[in-house]
């Protein structure tokens, strides 16, 4: 089930880098939660502000992009739920053409309902998730 979480991880990940809001909220609970350096220490609840940034941000300014998981731990909380944390590191290619690498820590909590993963709660310190997503590259 570990490997699960980390492929469940890993998908989630890829819809945040092509843009891919229907496949976002697939894995994503309706009622996320979510603590994130663009929410400004507020805890945001739902799928609407992470739409803003999958309409404005992700996916067009973010085609030379890489993520990858680093040194991912997981928990099992039983037969339904886990939670992951891991490094997230972000390649991309600013405006001028330079090669850039973002860090964040992210921890997520999954649960396991119909026979498939949702994600129900993340926390992420450090980098945006994008690095486009505050308007600073």
């Amino acid at each position: 089930r570990k490997q699960e979480i980390i492929k469940a991880t890993e998908q989630l990940i890829d819809c945040i880098n092509s843009g891919d809001f229907e496949g976002y909220t697939k894995i994503c609970d309706t009622h996320l939660t979510s603590f994130e350096p663009e929410a400004l220490g507020n805890l945001v609840e739902g799928l609407e502000f992470h739409k803003f940034y999958f309409d404005n941000v992700l996916g067009k300014n973010c085609k030379a992009l890489n993520t990858m998981i680093l040194s991912p731990h997981v928990h099992l909380l039983g037969d339904d739920a886990a939670c992951i944390a891991y490094i997230r590191l972000t390649q991309y290619m600013d405006k001028q053409g330079q090669a850039h690498t973002q860090q964040s820590e992210e921890t997520r909590v999954w649960h396991r309902r119909d026979n498939k993963w949702q994600c129900i709660h993340f926390h992420r310190s450090g980098s945006p998730s994008s690095p486009f997503a505050l308007g600073t590259k």
